[in-house]
């Protein structure tokens, strides 16, 4: 039953954008078990199907930091049916990444977040229309003059996509913001993988924004292109899945602690 548990969720994508780029159905396998239960277990909380302790892909003993984390994981995993189906568990595929990736080596997951602070999605602004040039500044603004107040990040923009060259004294103001816990961390790589934007991740674990308002600041383009020519429903299928994504790392920021 152990070869079952990690076979299920091998070769699962660990970035989430690539994972919602995967429109092809996985086989799947059929659901075992009866009932998943979270309990206390060395260094955390773990989770057992049946009172099968569940391993990570690399055969890791699956531990959640929290109860509170560990119930939201137990919870997809009751919410199976017939079928598990992996894509409808972000929370459980997340905290497979944390613990066979992110906690054994977490520098480069830093790093990346960091490399985002330097051509960040709120520096590049729209030239026209100006209907559209008004909801970026409504959207991003106010998350630049919180990176500018709190922590002297003074960015610049541009208009444009021509790559603009950021002052690193602002890259390395909010490199320092980044979590170095593992879970955090994970989180947060995900926040700015599925949004494109380190700030807007970063402004969602330090409650300068709202974790709605922060996917819609993601969005503003893309809304403002369906609102002018007409709802693309493949598009917005794969939005959907990014936003569950989107909200499994919330929920980590959130309950992990």
């Amino acid at each position: 039953m152990r070869e079952i548990f990690t076979e299920i969720f091998e070769n699962q994508p660990l970035d989430p954008t690539e994972a919602a780029r995967q429109t092809l159905r996985p086989r799947l396998r059929k659901r075992f078990y009866k009932q998943a239960i979270s309990s206390d277990v060395q260094h955390g909380v773990g989770i057992t199907l049946d009172g099968k302790p569940v391993l990570t892909p690399r055969r890791r003993a699956f531990v959640a930091p929290t109860q509170a984390l560990a119930t939201a994981i137990a919870a997809e995993w009751n919410a199976q049916a017939e079928f598990i189906d992996p894509r409808q568990m972000p929370l459980t595929r997340l905290a497979n990444t944390v613990i066979d990736a992110v906690a054994e080596d977490p520098e480069p997951v830093a790093d990346e977040i960091a490399k985002y602070l330097g051509s960040d999605l709120l520096f590049y602004r729209a030239e026209a229309p100006v209907g559209l040039i008004e909801r970026e500044e409504r959207a991003w603004d106010p998350v630049l003059a919180w990176a500018r107040e709190i922590f002297g990040a003074h960015f610049v923009l541009t208009q444009g996509v021509v790559h603009v060259q950021q002052p690193q004294e602002a890259v390395a103001a909010m490199q320092r913001v980044i979590p170095r816990e593992s879970w955090q961390l994970a989180a947060v790589s995900s926040l700015t993988t599925l949004t494109g934007s380190a700030l807007l991740a970063l402004a969602v674990v330090q409650d300068a924004i709202d974790a709605d308002s922060a996917w819609t600041a993601a969005h503003v383009d893309e809304d403002w292109q369906m609102a002018q020519w007409g709802r693309d429903e493949l598009a917005l299928e794969r939005r959907a899945y990014r936003e569950a994504e989107f909200q499994a790392a919330v929920s980590v920021l959130r309950l992990a602690s």
